[in-house]
């Protein structure tokens, strides 16, 4: 899992059965400082975010395709928490 922030909505009009009715985004990961890292990941959206919200991104595809309910979608990344703050304790 990683911290992100939502770039941009993914508009596509031809694509895989599984992706069907389902919101994508460009997520670029965030350090634990907030700042951006040079790394975007394309995820699709379960908690209905919006562009500029920080997001929890889980990249596990097993864990994703069980969440959708389908077992044979190329999925990897989605979006399963908006994070209103977070804080890193020690060094």
């Amino acid at each position: 899992m990683f911290l992100g922030r939502v770039i941009s909505p993914v508009v596509s009009t031809a694509k895989h059965p599984a992706y069907k009715g389902r919101k994508l985004f460009l997520v670029r990961r965030l350090e634990l400082t907030g700042e951006p890292e040079n790394e975007d990941t394309l995820a699709i959206d379960l908690v209905d975010a919006g562009v500029g919200d920080i997001v929890l991104v889980s990249q596990e595809g097993g864990a994703a395709r069980k969440i959708i309910e389908q077992q044979d979608a190329p999925v990897r990344s989605i979006i399963v928490g908006i994070v209103e703050r977070w804080e890193v304790k020690g060094g």
